[in-house]
C-alpha cells in the first residue's frame, strides 16, 4: 500500500469524523442514519491513520506530496 493521501485530506477526514461523532453523542442524529454516518466516520479515521484511500487508487487520485529528489 503506497500512501496516496496528503495532510489536508487527512485533516478534513478527521474533522468530519469528529463532527459526526459529536452529533451522535449530542443526540442530533439517531437510528439508521446515525449508524451509517458512524460507519463512514470510522472509515474516514481508518484511512486517515494509514494515509491510504482505496477509492483514490481506483480513480487515480494521489494528493500525497512527492519527496524532493
Amino acid at each position: 500500500m503506497k500512501k496516496n493521501m496528503g495532510s489536508a485530506d487527512k485533516l478534513v477526514r478527521v474533522l468530519i469524523a469528529v463532527a459526526i461523532s459529536v452529533l451522535y453523542y449530542l443526540g442530533k442524529i439517531e437510528g439508521t442514519l446515525a449508524l451509517v454516518l458512524l460507519a463512514f466516520a470510522f472509515i474516514f479515521l481508518l484511512t486517515s491513520l494509514v494515509s491510504f484511500c482505496p477509492l483514490y487508487t481506483i480513480f487515480g487520485i494521489n494528493t500525497c506530496k512527492k519527496a524532493a529528489k
